[in-house]
Parts: structure tokens; C-alpha cells; sequence
């Protein structure tokens, strides 16, 4: 077991405790359409929204790794919340924190923290997907000094419940990023989509949007590379919602492999269904593993973790989660296939968790540049 302070345990009996009696009844009932917004506020009102967020600005002024064990300790009960925790703790907020100026951190963090406020990221476009290279969102200066937002953005995620995204554009010098609000002039909602689990994702044109020099989180020579910084920690964010995932799916073939009788037993005490639980233990432990050490690695100089670490955490636990849940659908039988069946809408949950903050190709691609140049580290 994890060597875990005292304030740590706390935390997780703290957070079981709270998903137990007041999430459990809800759990199941969004499925991707619409957000937990009770849940949210409960973790506001409790102190335990933005765990990972500066004390000035709301936060808990903890780890990762804390939000590591949040995250796993709520989507055992509801992945929905855990989803939307993700969110707030690892993507958008946690950009800002790291690069935004004082007034964008000042304006935005303490109503993500509260719960007031979310944020959503747009990167991805119709012809700029993973290569960024080919993205033509654009920030321009205008004569007066002034810069304007233009371009396009899809599969974004929460813009409905979002008031505010970080899009990353193209500054004259190179990638950057800034922070767009939903409700300024020029931006305009093309469409929205629903995706294999039923979230929604939306795609929205900016034309001319103004963009204070406060919104400007990150431009200049060195802006992609702080960028890449940012996106580790939403590959590990990603990393711990698919641990919460598979444990979820994992604690639900337990109890139903002791009590699902067949030819007079459990269908437990057979030795297939018992080689499909320890295979799933294997793999959910090494994910977690790679989790936490990926989490660990953060902070310092840099402030974010170390890529190979992120990529490979990132890489096991999509697939991890996928080959848990499908296993666990296995040995649901028929029950787990209908929909309706918290098994049924894991699986479309999980699919997703190979896609989204980065492919399994693009990880891979991290992992052999990094050990090409450097090999793997000596020493764990």
C-alpha cells in the first residue's frame, strides 16, 4: 500500500465518505448529457473543488497526486463527478494557473474553486487535430496595439456549462494560448455534437474576438514548449479518470461474480472468472503505478511532469481501462450489455480515454522520442 500522510488518508475517508452518502443515488443518472452541478457544489461548499489550485485563489494548495486520489475515490462512485473534476483540476484552470497573469488568476481561479465557474479548452480544429502545425486560429495585433481572436475550434468539450475556454492560436511568432470568453462579441456557436457516451462537444467559430493583454497566458519562442508542459498534466489528469473508470467497472464484476449463482455457486469460484479478476488487479495496479509516479514527478522548476512519465501513464491506463471494462461487461453476461446498465455506458465511457488529451499513437511517439535520445532511467 501507498505510504500515505495523515492528511492524505483524511482526504480519501473524507471524499469516500461524501460520494457514499451523497453521490451514489445520482450516480448513473447523467450518463454525458448534462453535468453533475449538485455534486460540484457539494465539493465547493466542502473545500474539495481545485484541490490542486493556489490557497489565494480557493484552492486546497495540494498535489496531484492528491487530486490523483480524489479522483479515483469519486469515480468509484460516480464517473460523471470524477469527469468533472478532471476538468477543473488538471485541464483548463491548471494552465492558467501556471502561466496566467495575476488578474487572469485573480478573475478566474476563485470561481472555478467555488464552483461559480468552469472552464473549457479548445485545441483540436476540423483540419488540426493532433498536428498542431496545421491549426490556423490566429491572434493578430491590430494598428492601435490591440489583439484579435479568429479562427475555428471543434470537439470541444463543457461549453455549455463553461463561461470561458483557453484556445490555443497562432501568434506572428509562433503557437500560444489565451482565454476567450463565451459571451464576447465575435464568437458564435456553430454546432454541437454528441459523442459515444453522450457528452456533448461543440464547435464554435471566433471572428475579430478582442483579447486583453491579461488573457494572454502563454506566446513567444518558448510558448509551445510551456504549452506541452501543460498538456502532461492534463495526461495525467486524463490518466487518473481512467483509473476511477476501471475501478469502477472492477468493484462492480467483484460483487456481481459473488453474487450471480450458476450450476449451484458463484460464478466467482470458477477459475475463468477468477483468471479475468486477477488479470484486471495486474492491470489496474500497474496503471495506478504509472499514475502517481507521473503525478510525483511534477512540480520543481518546471512545475509540470516529466513527459516520458506522463505519456507512458497516459498510454497504459486508455488502454488499461478499456480491456477492464470490457471484461467486466464479460462477466455481467447479457446484463452488463443492455443499455441502461452502468457497465454498458462505462464502455462507451472508456473508449474515449484513448482519444481524448492524446492518442495512443501520439504517446507513443512520445515514448520513443524520449528513449531514443535518453533511454530509460536507470533507476525508478
Amino acid at each position: 500500500m501507498l505510504d500515505l500522510s495523515e492528511e492524505q488518508r483524511l482526504l480519501v475517508d473524507e471524499t469516500q465518505r461524501l460520494a457514499e452518502n451523497e453521490f451514489a443515488d445520482r450516480a448513473f443518472t447523467w450518463e454525458g448529457e448534462g453535468y453533475p452541478e449538485e455534486n460540484i457544489e457539494l465539493l465547493a461548499d466542502r473545500g474539495f473543488l481545485g484541490l490542486n489550485l493556489p490557497t489565494e485563489y480557493g484552492g486546497g494548495g495540494m498535489s496531484e497526486f492528491d487530486v490523483a486520489l480524489q479522483i479515483e475515490t469519486v469515480g468509484r462512485v460516480c464517473p460523471d463527478t470524477a469527469a468533472a473534476i478532471y476538468g477543473q483540476s488538471m485541464v483548463a484552470p491548471r494552465a492558467i494557473d501556471m502561466f496566467g497573469s495575476e488578474w487572469a488568476k485573480e478573475h478566474y481561479l476563485p470561481k472555478v474553486t467555488s464552483g461559480e465557474l468552469s472552464v473549457a479548452i479548445g485545441i483540436s480544429e476540423p483540419e488540426a487535430g493532433s498536428d498542431s502545425r496545421n491549426m490556423t486560429t490566429t491572434v493578430e495585433e491590430a494598428d492601435d496595439g490591440e489583439l484579435y481572436l479568429n479562427g475555428e475550434k471543434t470537439w470541444v468539450s463543457n461549453v455549455p456549462e463553461s463561461e470561458a475556454a483557453v484556445i490555443w492560436a497562432k501568434f506572428p511568432e509562433g503557437l500560444g494560448t489565451v482565454i476567450m470568453e463565451f459571451d464576447q462579441p465575435g464568437v458564435e456557436i456553430h454546432q454541437h455534437h454528441t459523442n459515444m457516451h453522450g457528452e456533448t462537444q461543440t464547435q464554435f467559430y471566433m471572428e475579430d474576438v478582442h483579447i486583453p493583454e491579461e488573457r494572454v497566458l502563454v506566446r513567444g519562442p518558448e510558448a509551445l514548449k510551456q504549452q506541452l508542459k501543460a498538456l502532461n498534466w492534463e495526461r495525467c489528469g486524463s490518466s487518473m479518470l481512467a483509473n476511477s473508470i476501471s475501478l469502477n467497472a472492477f468493484d462492480k464484476a467483484i460483487e456481481y461474480a459473488q453474487q450471480r449463482e450458476q450450476f449451484d455457486q458463484p460464478i466467482g469460484d470458477f477459475q475463468g472468472i477468477r483468471w479475468k479478476v486477477a488479470d484486471m488487479a495486474k492491470q489496474i495496479e500497474g496503471a495506478r503505478t504509472l499514475t502517481y509516479r507521473a503525478a510525483l514527478s511534477g512540480g520543481g522548476e518546471d512545475d509540470a511532469p516529466d513527459r516520458l512519465a506522463a505519456s507512458l501513464a497516459k498510454l497504459s491506463t486508455s488502454e488499461t481501462v478499456e480491456q477492464v471494462v470490457s471484461e467486466a461487461l464479460q462477466i455481467h453476461g447479457a446484463n452488463g450489455y443492455q443499455q441502461g446498465h452502468p457497465l454498458e455506458y462505462l464502455y462507451r465511457l472508456a473508449r474515449g480515454r484513448r482519444i481524448a488529451a492524446g492518442t495512443d499513437e501520439i504517446m507513443k511517439n512520445n515514448i520513443a522520442d524520449v528513449v531514443f535520445e535518453d533511454g530509460l532511467p536507470r533507476t525508478l
